[in-house]
């Protein structure tokens, strides 16, 4: 049985996009990871491709959506919904059909970090080695668990 998560933040652009990609890569197959935001940007963060392609990540599917797909009829039904900023964690989201767990795991947001573009390129890196970490964790304990990692 596959494991269909939903990660969540304000502008599903960064975070939620880097945590997707990765809950795909290490749930090989058992996870299916989305991302969606309560206020999307409308474009996945250059840096945060910058970033994926560097790890190898096909990137070429990304987006930044609202989580108003994921509520809509014939939308993939969520075992599980992961916030990973604090500003989507205190909104108000719509019902999940099928009642999925939830969960907030909180990371910095990389795409306020300020500088040069290897300044701010190495803020990502960074959030994307905490963003693994965790998901990695998550990957391992399972939705029933997930509140631990």
């Amino acid at each position: 049985m596959t494991i269909n998560v939903l990660v969540l933040c304000t502008g599903n652009s960064a975070r939620s996009v880097l945590a997707e990609c990765l809950i795909n890569r290490l749930g090989q197959g058992r996870w299916q990871a989305f991302s969606a935001g309560s206020h999307p940007t409308g474009q996945v963060n250059p840096l945060t491709i910058e970033v994926l392609r560097e790890k190898g990540f096909d990137v070429s599917g990304l987006r930044s959506k609202s989580w108003d797909e994921f509520a809509a009829p014939g939308a993939p039904k969520m075992d599980l919904v992961v916030t990973v900023c604090d500003n989507a964690a205190g909104e108000v989201c719509p019902i999940w059909p099928g009642h999925p767990s939830k969960v907030h795991l909180g990371f910095p947001d990389p795409a306020a970090a300020e500088g040069s573009h290897q300044e701010r390129l190495a803020v990502f890196n960074q959030v994307y080695d905490m963003i693994e970490a965790r998901m990695r964790r998550l990957v391992e304990l399972g939705p029933d668990r997930a509140g631990e990692a």
